[in-house]
């Protein structure tokens, strides 16, 4: 069970990786990495820094949605802040767009590092002969391609390494991918690879608001 603190410093110490920080919703300690820093922007408002290094004092939410809305509804900002502090409406749908946005943009650097194998044919030949970390399936993409890929998938006997993703849309494959009508592609192997799907699994956990993500690698169906 996670630690509970009365502690009315949220920010303090350092933002590194592997540290704790007291959540503006729940009042519960987590680890940094299942949390959402927010800071003041200069007009006053409320913002998410998903990095962790804008400057300025922050206050910290679980990565959820839940919590996300339960803070703006409680007015926990201001009180987190203690100062007046103006939050979006759409602040929720703000942070899961930031969050869509760093999983396209970590998806693009695979493609830039020659990590992903694009399109149908593609993707099975990369089953047949490469390290496959997840097969990418645009949301929209009919059951029949998505069957046929899964049969090879078997085939490949990869299957309890290889990740099945189905949360981005084709905009945001095409987006990241640099081509039209992008429906399947898979991630091979690499570290940039790695760093998609911690980013993906965070966006996963926001939108599916599950708080801990104890699952190892392997045993993660990211599905939309």
């Amino acid at each position: 069970m996670l630690a509970q603190s009365d502690a009315t410093e949220l920010d303090d110490g350092p933002r590194l990786r592997g540290a704790e920080r007291l959540c503006l919703a729940t009042r519960t300690v987590r680890p940094v990495e299942h949390m959402i820093r927010f800071v003041i922007a200069p007009n006053g408002e409320a913002i998410a820094d998903l990095k962790h290094n804008l400057p300025g004092r922050g206050v910290w939410v679980t990565a959820t949605r839940n919590a996300l809305d339960r803070a703006v509804k409680a007015n926990a900002f201001a009180r987190g802040f203690r100062r007046d502090v103006r939050v979006a409406g759409d602040v929720v749908a703000d942070t899961e767009r930031l969050l869509e946005n760093a999983a396209v943009d970590a998806l693009a650097v695979a493609r830039k590092a020659g990590l992903i194998a694009i399109g149908f044919a593609q993707v099975e030949t990369a089953l047949k002969r490469d390290a496959v970390t997840a097969l990418l399936h645009a949301a929209e993409a009919a059951p029949d391609g998505v069957k046929k890929l899964d049969s090879a998938l078997r085939q490949s006997r990869q299957t309890e390494s290889v990740r099945i993703v189905r949360i981005l849309t084709t905009s945001q494959l095409d987006l990241a991918l640099g081509r039209p009508n992008v429906i399947h592609a898979a991630l091979l192997a690499g570290r940039a690879s790695e760093t998609f799907m911690a980013r993906l699994r965070r966006l996963e956990r926001f939108r599916c608001d599950r708080e801990l993500d104890e699952a190892g690698p392997g045993k993660v169906n990211v599905r939309g």
